[in-house]
Order: structure tokens, then sequence, then C-alpha cells
């Protein structure tokens, strides 16, 4: 299937609700129920064929096929390790994950991993959609399992067996600390099939883990440099219903799992599960709750269980903030956790996973983009030729939030960049790319797309905390209401990539609507000189064929020293007969041709002004401006198909491409307005229809339908609902306020083009 086809199918699917959590994408297209049931008639336990009992499924390098740390390895069902296993014994709980005796060493460094497994086991509701709890070693046991993850954009059902490598008969990586309870090792059998292999998990961070788990968007704040707003940062998160985790980095691997004097274990993941203030000797003070899932060292300082500090709270504080927390869990002052802590990690959950009606909900946004060498790969604002040509999102926010932090009034959105695909391509490529973005101010423009002359002359009102290779790059913001553009770029251009931009906001997105225009012209307007060449021409039937119409146009650019040009194709001149033939006999009158004439000497003037070199050629990175000139609003999955069609080797785009380009987009969005009912924003047609109605409805020849399924692919993703914008995102609906326990109308847009 064609990349269009791919993003279309996908896009049609989310439609139907395809890729939530309750309806996974199988992953594979392996279906879980159907394996299963197959294997119970059968009576064979499942083997999964797509991540065999191999060594390719260890890993690429150190746990290669011919790496000395994978002999002896041999592959068990639970039920050859012990008498009476269990998927989940008594509840999924911290002591289910423990490393093995490869998962602890340089090989394979999945501490990362158990820390966002034991963060699923605080919130069973959470746990349930990652962890199906509806299976066992008893009851239809068949060898088979299965486990859902979210994956850039979408949740995947992903089917495993049940067999685990082990050496001497013991795990090598997760298992429960009783070793006969299985649901966290199968889960991360599940999650290296997703990667590809075992190894492939190696150096990731928890972060990964969270969003994997939850399709949340995941933030970091560095402790040593934090915010002053902070504090109320957290409390905002858990009422958002967030996860929440801090560490203390370490400075070497001896460090790590060290105790403090204060009883804090170095290079360990903890949770944060409150934030309060209490009343100490007249004083407010702020206090957040830590908990280690491992349940085994506490606090000892200030605000610890049992420390002289709670002696002086009321016994109502004292109920409130639950001070006898069970073993692991203990509170200490914001100060004591902003000087003994390294690192904060919040991830904010989208709606869809948070069933309580005591938190509030965020907004979601999330579009699809890919960055191309020659089109949309622009890199940084370092390397101004090519800056402009990265995808664009327009980010509308008209509501301020309800409760500002701080008392700043404006509009609070989180924005997440993500590359895919990364850890999968780990075994041929271990380098991510370098990414991040940038934000403008989106003002008096009546194109929808900010151009060079604007990007290069304004500065940036906000940008991601950096450009940098993890898998993720993320921002808070806040910003007064108004429209901005988001543009995600690489750092260095020409690089190619694909990625998702999500947003997150308190308010939610409509679309705008923009009309198309029409040329039009009368018998006054048409030039002397060319009515003359025209008759000559036309004779006695004062009509030309697009064979004539060819002669023409190729006769005047042929004279042109200033372009590159290979003349116009016999397919473009049948094009420019087809846009304008309205009684579909193949011919054009003089007006009609004095319009493509008009046309023709617009482009020309749109094409020189963007040969910015004078070699008579232009940049396929000026495509898209250029066609904006020309009065075409293109975005980045169109921009990739143009210059994959009409650019050289250089990414040079000659004349007669230029203008069969834009002659092609015009048939294209005026066959699509033909077409669509009611302003509907999509049209709906058979095979058969396909190839009736479109011939009829817009004039086209037998030449241009060629492979119609493809046209009306192409169709689809050019012409915009509407308008001329492209893949415009729609969402609509209340908001329920934590602090004031009323709906509002919302009111933020998002549009990617």
């Amino acid at each position: 299937m064609t990349s269009t086809a791919s993003r279309l199918a996908r896009q049609q699917d989310r439609e139907l609700g395809i890729g939530t959590n309750a309806q996974a994408v199988k992953f594979y297209k392996q279906d879980y129920e159907a394996l299963r049931q197959q294997c119970l008639e059968t009576g064979h336990l499942f083997q999964d064929d797509r991540f065999p009992p191999e060594p390719k499924s260890l890993g690429y390098n150190q746990l290669g096929p011919y790496s000395s740390k994978t002999k002896g390895i041999v592959w068990k069902r639970p039920t050859e390790l012990c008498s009476n296993p269990q998927f989940i014994d008594d509840g999924a709980t911290r002591t289910d994950i423990r490393q093995g005796t490869l998962g602890n060493t340089m090989v394979v460094c999945d501490c990362w991993l158990l820390a966002a497994i034991a963060s699923l086991t605080l919130n069973q509701d959470i746990l349930a959609r990652v962890v199906p709890p509806d299976q066992s070693f008893t009851e239809g046991y068949a060898g088979i399992f299965h486990f859902q993850f979210w994956q850039f954009g979408e949740w995947v059902d992903v089917v495993v067996d049940d067999r685990l490598p082990t050496k001497d008969g013991k795990l090598l990586f997760v298992h429960s600390a009783e070793g006969s309870e299985f649901w966290s090792a199968l889960l991360e059998k599940a999650y290296a099939k997703v990667y590809g292999s075992y190894e492939a998990l190696t150096g990731g961070n928890t972060i990964e883990g969270f969003e994997d788990f939850t399709g949340g968007i995941a933030e970091t704040y560095n402790l040593k440099e934090a915010p002053a707003n902070l504090f109320h940062i957290i409390q905002r998160a858990l009422s958002l219903g967030s996860l929440m985790g801090c560490s203390i980095d370490i400075t070497s691997a001896y460090e790590s799992e060290a105790v403090t004097s204060l009883k804090l274990v170095k290079g360990h993941a903890y949770s944060l599960t409150g934030a309060e203030e209490a009343n100490f000797k007249g004083q407010q003070v702020q206090l957040v709750r830590i908990r280690n899932p491992w349940g085994e060292v506490e606090w000892t300082g200030p605000w610890s269980d049992g420390s002289s500090e709670w002696s002086h709270v009321t016994e109502d504080e004292k109920l409130k903030l639950n001070n006898v927390a069970e073993d692991g869990e203990f509170w200490m002052s914001y100060s004591d956790f902003i000087r003994n802590f390294s690192k904060l990690e919040i991830c904010n959950l989208t709606p869809d996973t948070l069933t309580s009606d005591d938190v509030g909900h965020w907004n979601y946004c999330q579009f699809e983009g890919m960055w191309r060498v020659g089109s949309t790969a622009g890199g940084c604002r370092n390397h101004t030729a090519t800056f402009p040509s990265n995808p664009q999102f327009l980010l509308r926010l008209e509501d301020v939030d309800d409760n500002p932090l701080d008392g700043k009034h404006g509009c609070t959105f989180l924005v997440g960049l993500m590359q895919k695909d990364g850890r999968r391509l780990m075994k041929v490529d271990p380098n991510l790319e370098t990414i991040g973005f940038a934000i403008y101010k989106y003002k008096g423009c009546k194109n929808v797309r900010l151009g060079p002359d604007v990007l290069l002359r304004q500065k940036h009102v906000a940008m991601s905390p950096n450009f940098i290779n993890t898998r993720e790059v993320c921002g808070r913001f806040n910003l007064p209401p108004g429209e901005y553009a988001i543009i995600p770029s690489t750092f260095h251009p020409h690089k190619n990539g694909s990625f998702i931009l999500r947003v997150f906001t308190e308010k939610e997105a409509q679309k705008i609507d923009a009309k198309i225009k029409e040329d039009k012209v009368s018998e006054k307007d048409v030039d002397p000189q060319l009515k003359q060449l025209f008759k000559q021409l036309a004779g006695n039937n004062t009509e030309v064929s697009a064979f004539e119409l060819i002669k023409i146009l190729n006769n005047a650019v042929s004279q042109r020293s200033d372009i590159k040009t290979d003349g116009f194709s016999l397919e473009t001149g049948r094009l420019m007969v087809s846009l304008l033939d309205k009684d579909e006999s193949g011919k054009l009158g003089l007006m009609e041709f004095q319009l493509i004439w008009k046309k023709i000497q617009k482009y020309l003037e749109i094409f020189k002004s963007h040969d910015t070199d004078k070699s008579g050629t232009m940049s396929s990175h000026e495509m898209r401006d250029a066609a904006s000139k020309a009065g075409f609003q293109i975005n980045s999955a169109v921009l990739r198909a143009v210059v994959n069609r009409y650019a050289d080797a250089q990414y040079a785009i000659h004349f007669d491409s230029f203008v069969g380009c834009l002659f092609k987009l015009e048939m294209l969005f005026k066959v699509f307005k033909t077409l669509e009912r009611d302003d509907s924003g999509k049209i709906e047609l058979n095979m058969q229809q396909v190839c009736r109605n479109i011939t009829k409805a817009a004039g086209f020849s037998a030449l241009l339908i060629r492979a119609t399924s493809c046209i009306m692919l192409f169709f689809i993703a050019v012409a915009v609902p509407g308008n001329l914008l492209a893949l415009t995102a729609t969402q609509q609906g209340p908001l329920s306020d934590v602090s004031t326990e009323k709906d509002q109308l919302i009111n933020r847009e998002f549009l990617y083009f």
C-alpha cells in the first residue's frame, strides 16, 4: 500500500475508533482470540513465528547470535519452570518486578522499564489497559498471552507465546520475587517484540515507559533549575490525574542504588503521589508525598513518618494528609524535595485514560508528519534557506486558564514532538535525530502558512527546551490568547524522519473554512497580438486542441534564456484543456486560452522570484511558498508527493514542471469540490463512479484516468474540506472544570499544513 493510502486508511480507522485502547490495532495482524481458539481446538500450544525463540529475538550486538553471553540460553514455558505458574496472583504489585541475571548488567540496562512497570501497579485501572486481566495458566490456557501498548499515536495489541529465555533454569530478565508469577516477564517479552529484540530495550528512560503504557505526554524538570511555580504545576498535574516520577542522579555505576544518610536511594525511581500545604507553627508549608515502589527504604528527614514536625499539625490536617501511610510512602517538604532529588518526570494522561470523575481532563490533539529531503526537511532556524519549508501547525488560543498559576493570565498548553520508530531502528542506526520545535506568533496573515518573509524577520515567542537526540522533546507554555504556528524540525536540514506532534490544552479545537477563488476573464482582456496568433492557429474552428496549445506555449517559452524548461508535455497540454473544457470537446476557445496564458504569466513571475540563485530553476524547498503565492495551500504530505514527481535528482524544479504541477493541483481541487456534497469535507465513490463521475464532472481526458484508485487517494490527500487547507483536526465538546465544577464551551484550534 502506498504511503498516501496507508495514511488515509489510518485516518479513516481513527474516525471509527480503531487505534484506541478499546479497539487496539492488532500488531502484525495477529488476532489474540482467533489464535487462542485455534490452539484450543487443535490441542497445540501457541508458537509465535513473528518473535521466535531464536538468538535474533534476544539481540543484535552483545546479545546477538554469536555473542558469548547468549550461549546456554534455553527458552522455556512457565509450566516448565514451576509446578503452579500464575499469571497474576493476588493482584499485580511491586514485588512482581525484579531484574534477572542479565537485566542488571550493562548488556541490557532495563531498570527504566522496571520503574515504569512498577508505576503501573500504583493504578489498577491503567494497569488493566496494558495487561488484560482475563488471562491465566489454567482455564483456557493455550500458551498465548496479549498486552496493549501505545505506539506513536495508536494503541496496539501484541500477542506473544509464553516461551521465555532462561539460563540454568532461571529467567534472564524481568521476573517476580516469588518466581511463580509471570505477568511482568510476559509483558517485557511483548514489549521487546514491539521493538524487535530484548537488546533494543537498552538505554531507555522511564518517560518512554510512561508514555507507551498510558499514551500520555511526559515532561521532565531538572530540579536544580526548577521553575518558581513548579509546586503549583505539580498540584495542577495531580488534579488532572497525571503520573509523576522522581529520581536522584548518579555520577557513576558505583552509586547506583546507593543509600544517602537520610535514606534516599540514588539512581532509583520514586513516584510522587501528592502535594499539599500544611499549617506549621502559623505558617503554610509546602509538602510533597513520595512513594518508593520497592517500599524497603524511607526518608528519615523532616516530615518523615513519626518526625517531630507532625506534633505541630492539627489532627484534622493529619487526617487530610494521611501521614500514617503504607510502607514505602512518606512526606517531605517541597524545599527538601528540590534539594535532595535531581529530576521530576510528569506524564500527563489523555482523557480516555482517566475514568474517575474526581480529576479534570486535558484536551488532546495529535498530528502525524514527515521530514523529507527536498521538500519538508528544512532544519532549525539557523538554516535560513530551508527552515521555512518545515511542516507547520496552527494553534489558536482563545480562552485563558480558569485558575492561572502564579496569577499569570494566559493559556497553558503542552507540546510534545516525538520521532517515530527510533528504538526499532537501533539495529540499523542507533542514533536518533536531534529534534525540537519553535513557536511563532501568527498575526495578520492572509495565507494559512507562514512564509520566509515572516519567519526570517520575526523572532519566535517560544521554543522547545532544547534540540536533543531523544525520542521526544516536550515543553509547557503559557501564552496570551491569539494564533501561533508550531514548527517542528530536525536540527540539521536534509534529514529524513517521521514524527507525531501532540498538543495538550484545557480548551478544544475547531476548524476554519476558506473559499476557492475562480479566475474570470472577458474578451476585452485578451491581448490583441495573442488574439491574432490564436486565430491563425485555430482557423475556422475558433478553437485550439491540446496539440496546438502546446505549440503556442513552447514557442513562447523556448525563446527565454532566464528559465530552464524541456517544453510543456502533451500531458500538460491535455490537462490545461481539460481544466477549462466545459463542453468536453477537447478544445479551448479564445477566452479559455487567455485564461491559460494569464495563469502561465503569473506562474512565470512567481517562478522567477523563487529562483534565488538565477539558475533558471527553483529549489524544491521553495515549492510550498511558490504554490502559496499561486493560490494553493498544500500540506506536507502533498508537498512530498509533488517533489517526488516533479523535482530532478538535485531537487531542482524546471519551469514546465512547475506549471504542470500547479495545473494538476487546480484540477484536483476542482474535481473534489465538484463531487463534494454540502461542504461535508469528503466524497464517497465506488470504482465505477470514480471512472464515470470524475470524467464527467471535471472534463478529465481518458489519459488522466490511468489508475483511478490512486487518483482518488491523491484527491483526498490534496483537496480539503471546504477550503485549501489540509488535514484540519477538529475536536468538540465540553470540559469539566475541576475548580468551578461547571461545563464550558471550548475554543482552541489546530491546523496542520
